[in-house]
């Protein structure tokens, strides 16, 4: 229960005072006359109405309380929420080329990437979200789903060695749109992570871009890898050794291809830098969020206002009548 007006309740401090003055003034209205023995009333007991004389003034007192709590208003509230979400359709384009390996990030480039994406996919519980992975070729390693559970295995199960090698940017660029283009969400998104150079497939990357750009669609490019040289197994005639290789990132065309689609291009050279690139995609593609609060009151201020009126009608009745007092 609140009350509309919960400040008359301060009223309810008045009693005090009215409490005191009853007590005065019955304290100072007593008669009393002398008698030369009491002997005749041994034995006799007070009537009931010597108890009950103070009987008219409490059920005063409490009707006037009742008033003040008529006045403050008391309502019965009940209050929730409608919540309406709309989760945005997001493809993950990854790419899984042998300099994925690179362990410029630990354990290397592929894994680290696989992390961060795992854990930019748990914290998106509305969004449909579809991973495509790319090298010399581009297949759809998971279609769109909100089943997340089912997305993270197969993120998981990625390796490299799975498709040929190379770096094919527009075909897993192309390959994301088409996932894409027949979505019918508002907000439909790419984030596609290399580390290299496109030189394989028989798509241009900007072709790719102007295509998702003629569907609407945002690409978030990312860069991944420190700058200069990075550890990197290479096969050598006595097995893999690791040697230093240049970070070779196409980053003018990565960039084009953001600004062309609306998106942004992001460089991260270690893991923490990856994560605060998801963090920052997180922050900027937000699902939309309707929250409307509705609140039914209800008065509850009859039943007192009811019980101060008999209240009231039964002290004047009981003034009038058992309890009459002679002036």
């Amino acid at each position: 229960m609140e009350f509309l007006h919960p400040e008359y309740l301060y009223l309810l401090l008045l009693l005090i005072p009215l409490i005191a003055w009853y007590v005065i003034r019955l304290s100072k209205a007593q008669a009393s006359f002398k008698l030369a023995s009491t002997g005749a009333f041994n034995g006799v007991k007070p009537d009931a109405r010597v108890y009950a004389r103070h009987l008219p003034f409490l059920l005063r007192t409490i009707a006037i309380a009742l008033i003040i709590i008529v006045i403050a208003r008391p309502q019965a509230v009940d209050s929730w929420e409608e919540t309406e979400t709309k989760g945005i359709d997001i493809v993950l384009a990854l790419d899984v080329s042998g300099s994925m390996l690179s362990q410029d990030l630990q354990p290397d480039r592929l894994q680290a990437a696989k992390k961060v994406a795992a854990e930019f996919v748990t914290d998106r519980k509305n969004d449909n979200i579809g991973l495509v992975i790319f090298a010399g070729e581009s297949f759809t390693q998971c279609p769109l789903t909100t089943d997340h559970k089912v997305l993270l295995n197969l993120l998981n199960e990625i390796e490299f060695g799975v498709i040929e090698d190379g770096t094919a940017i527009g075909l897993g660029l192309a390959n994301s749109v088409n996932r894409l283009k027949d979505s019918e969400s508002n907000s439909r998104v790419v984030i596609l992570l290399t580390d290299g150079t496109n030189n394989s497939g028989q798509i241009a990357p900007l072709t790719a871009a102007d295509l998702a750009r003629s569907y609407g669609i945002r690409v978030y490019t990312v860069g991944v890898g420190t700058k200069g040289m990075a550890p990197t197994p290479v096969q050598t005639p006595y097995g893999i050794r690791m040697q230093n290789m240049p970070v070779d990132i196409d980053e003018k065309t990565l960039t084009e291809i953001a600004a062309m689609t609306g998106g942004q291009y992001f460089r991260a050279q270690d893991t923490e830098g990856l994560r605060q690139v998801y963090a920052e995609i997180d922050e900027m593609e937000r699902y939309l969020i309707s929250v409307q609060n509705v609140t039914r009151r209800q008065e509850l201020f009859l039943p007192f206002a009811l019980t101060a009126l008999g209240l009231i009608l039964l002290e004047l009745l009981l003034r009038r009548t058992w309890l009459r007092a002679i002036p």
